[in-house]
């Protein structure tokens, strides 16, 4: 079912900052900020060759990440995502295996314009999962 590994998001408490930060001390090639109202969240990612990190600042009052920033307050992992064929087979099969999908269970597009769920992080040994469709 699991593609290659797409990403791994980091929330940061100012998305200015860590992307200087990445830019100039580690020479990263970091991708102009996206804010996505959808999902609370301006995002930018970096490109590592075999995978990308995705920075991840909250936007708006309803940000589902502001909770995450308010425990770790100079950020942290967020998540990691993967990626599979087909988005609704692979959450029938986790369904099926037991796996909570995070909200209504129904994909919504995310930052690459594709398909994206999330799974409980307590079904995953505390890790929160996003699947993305390629």
């Amino acid at each position: 079912m699991l593609g290659r590994l797409n990403h791994v998001a980091l929330v940061v408490p100012d998305l200015q900052a860590a992307c200087a930060h990445y830019r100039d001390v580690l020479g990263a090639n970091v991708s102009a900020p996206q804010s996505l109202a959808e999902h609370g969240v301006t995002v930018a990612f970096i490109d590592v060759g075999n995978t990308k990190i995705e920075l991840l600042e909250p936007f708006g009052e309803g940000s589902t990440i502001l909770p995450f920033l308010a425990k770790n307050p100079s950020g942290g992992m967020h998540h990691v995502c993967y990626e599979v064929d087909d988005i609704r087979a692979a959450r029938d099969q986790l369904i099926a295996g037991g796996a909570r999908v995070l909200g209504d269970g129904e994909p919504r597009i995310g930052a690459h314009g594709k398909p994206v769920l999330f799974l409980h992080p307590k079904d995953f040994f505390g890790t929160l999962i996003e699947l993305e469709q390629v």
